[in-house]
Parts: C-alpha cells; structure tokens; sequence
C-alpha cells in the first residue's frame, strides 16, 4: 500500500483528501503544521508529499526544501496561489508537481497515481552499493541511468534528482541527438492535461545542467536549440 503525506492547515481540506485518497487505497497520515509535516516526512516514509504553501507556523517553501534536503520522494504543492513566479519557485525548490486551488479530485489522484508510478524511489541505499551494482555501465557512459533504482550517476558519481528532473534525462538519454520542443518536454514529465508552463521546464534544464554539467554556464550536453527547445549530445559526455 503506498503511503501519502498530506501537509495542509485547513482541516476540512486534509480531511477531504485524506478520505479521497483512502478509498482510492492509499495509506494516508495528516499534518497540520510545518513541524509536525517535517517529523511526519522522517517517521512515515511515505512515497508522496501533498503540501500546502501557506501553513501556519513556516512557510511551504521552507518545508518543501527541508524534506527534499534529505529525500527525493515527489512533492505536490497544493496553493490557491496561481502566480507563474509562485509555480516556479516552487520548482527550483524540489517540488514535482503544482496543483491550483480549486481542483478536480479526479485530477488530483490522477496526478498522485502518475507520480507514484514514475517515481518508485529507493530509500536507504548507499552511493557505495549503487556504483558497485553499475560499475560497468560506468565503464562504458559517463552519464547512466539506473532504471530500476531510478537513479542518476555523473562520471560514476551518484547524483540525486528531482521527480521531473528524472524523467528529462531519461528521456534525452533514449534519444541522443534529438531536439524536443518545451511542448514535448512538458508532455513527457505531465501528460498532456497537466498545468506545466515552458517556463518550468527550463528551470528544470538549469537544475539539471547544475548536475552534469562540467561548466554549467557553458553547457556541452545538454544544449539550447534557440526558438526550439533543447537537445542532449552524447558525444560531449566522454
């Protein structure tokens, strides 16, 4: 049984979404308070975060960068703030997803089954025991991914991502040379009814570019198709 975290101040919103949530079958624990979602996030161990912004002892963000400080589970900010600078803060932050208040409940499982499912996250493995179960596809890439594992490693480092940020090396390393549009970057991560803006994906590219980047200012792997999108060369890598 997967196991979701709600973080939400209004009562008769978590209560909501926790009786939704549980006869779609999830296990669900509720916080009420910034603190309590962080002891929650450490003891629970849950496969997601639904998190409000406006709590009433800290702010959203600072939660938000404190649980993906020490965890790459998803985290679905939930806020009746629609601002694009809201969103996308939020982003640069670790958040995965960004749901507006008002919403469908249909959307919001629809959303929550989605990240769950791309997500598998693996809790409590070393750096040691990843390298040594790739060693040799290291060998043979500088950039691999673990699949299974859902990990990240950078010139045989291992390096953690966000939910989103997952999903784009996954896709660029499939296709190696290709030039993908915002359009089909955002249909990639999202689906193609999901509210994601080409602003966000571009915050994720810098994100990701942080990451694998040897001269993120000057970037070799994954370049800019100016009036386009963006494209991941391989060749650099080595």
């Amino acid at each position: 049984m997967y196991k979701v975290l709600v973080i939400e101040d209004d009562v008769m919103m978590s209560n909501m979404l926790s009786m939704y949530l549980q006869e779609e079958g999830y296990m669900v624990k509720q916080a009420y308070r910034g603190n309590d979602g962080l002891q929650l996030a450490d003891s629970f161990d849950p496969h997601l975060v639904l998190l409000d912004l406006m709590l009433p002892d800290m702010d959203g963000i600072e939660v938000c960068a404190q649980i993906r400080s020490v965890s790459q589970v998803p985290i679905m900010i939930l806020s009746m703030k629609s601002e694009v600078s809201e969103r996308v803060q939020a982003l640069k932050t670790g958040a995965d997803d960004y749901l507006c208040k008002p919403f469908s409940m249909h959307e919001l499982t629809a959303r929550v089954e989605a990240l769950i499912r791309r997500s598998h996250a693996v809790f409590g493995e070393s750096a040691a025991q990843v390298a040594a179960a790739s060693t040799t596809a290291e060998e043979e890439e500088p950039i691999q991914l673990d699949v299974e594992r859902r990990l990240l490693l950078v010139r045989g480092q291992l390096v953690e991502t966000t939910f989103s940020e997952y999903e784009l090396m996954k896709l660029f390393l499939a296709h190696p040379g290709k030039v993908f549009s915002r359009e089909e970057l955002i249909n990639a991560i999202r689906g193609f009814d999901s509210f994601v803006t080409d602003r966000a994906i571009d915050v994720h590219i810098v994100n990701l570019r942080k990451k694998i980047e040897q001269n993120p200012k000057e970037p070799k792997l994954i370049r800019t198709v100016w009036g386009f999108g963006y494209k991941y060369t391989a060749q650099a890598a080595t």
